[in-house]
């Protein structure tokens, strides 16, 4: 998530938030509702971009259909779920903000070279559409690290690549930065190509296994970017009094003394 600073109260402030919406946790319904109902109420201070989960392939498969049919019963939370997915669809790829800053879910990979490349995408667009390009913007990470240069292929799958070239796209779209989500990074954001690049991760202890940090980042008119942490709650500890296991075992019990 970046938020775009020049206030202090949400109608003077843009938020805009990289993607993936759903399947990131137990409530994708109420994330999803909570940031269209902000999008609407606020409609020139809430940004959405698309993440890779916002694919109906991808969310079918990572729990958003699940968690709809099990929620609303099968008719209605197909319906939904569809209904949610189209509108995904009509998404956009990227954010460009005062012509110097882009923001995406994913990265540049190797498709795009011009920012106009972006800009003339017609929505929607889905997989069967524009699957290149999504695979790119949605699913492309930079190199391991700024000495690996070029386009090299991503561990997470077939015809997915990490890329190196952010420098050089910089300076060929007379950009200052790139700002992307996309991968889980221990103090919630990260720099990369010298500063070019940064990693945005909000969501903290991801999974609830990896006790990473969130960030966020404000970005005021001078383009001077500021992080902001989210640091992770601690773990909660349960006494053998009000721990779950030991209220099941109590009552199982009391059922057969009762019996």
């Amino acid at each position: 998530m970046l938020i775009h600073s020049f206030g202090y109260t949400l109608g003077y402030i843009d938020y805009l938030f990289l993607g993936d919406y759903v399947d990131r946790g137990q409530h994708s319904l109420e994330t999803i509702t909570l940031l269209l109902a902000l999008k609407i109420e606020y409609p020139h201070n809430i940004h959405l971009i698309r993440g890779n989960h916002e694919a109906t392939d991808i969310n079918a498969l990572f729990g958003f259909r699940t968690e709809c049919i099990e929620r609303m019963g099968e008719q209605d939370g197909i319906w939904a779920w569809h209904r949610i997915n189209r509108l995904f669809n009509w998404l956009p790829l990227a954010a460009l903000m005062e012509k110097k800053v882009i923001c995406m879910h994913g990265g540049i990979g190797h498709s795009i070279n011009h920012v106009e490349q972006i800009e003339n995408l017609q929505l929607p667009i889905t997989m069967e559409t524009g699957a290149i390009v999504l695979m790119d913007m949605l699913w492309s990470d930079p190199t391991e690290n700024d000495s690996v240069e070029g386009l090299r292929p991503n561990a997470r799958g077939p015809g997915l690549v990490t890329f190196g070239l952010v420098i050089e796209f910089c300076n060929n779209n007379d950009l200052q930065l790139i700002v992307r989500a996309h991968e889980c990074v221990m103090d919630g954001f990260e720099r990369f190509a010298q500063g070019h690049l940064i990693t945005l991760f909000s969501a903290t202890n991801y999974c609830g296994i990896t006790n990473n940090a969130g960030a966020i980042l404000v970005l005021g008119r001078d383009l001077v970017v500021v992080p902001k942490l989210i640091h992770p709650l601690p773990p909660t500890f349960h006494s053998p009094e009000t721990s779950p296991e030991h209220y099941i075992e109590d009552t199982w019990m009391q059922r057969q003394i009762n019996s």
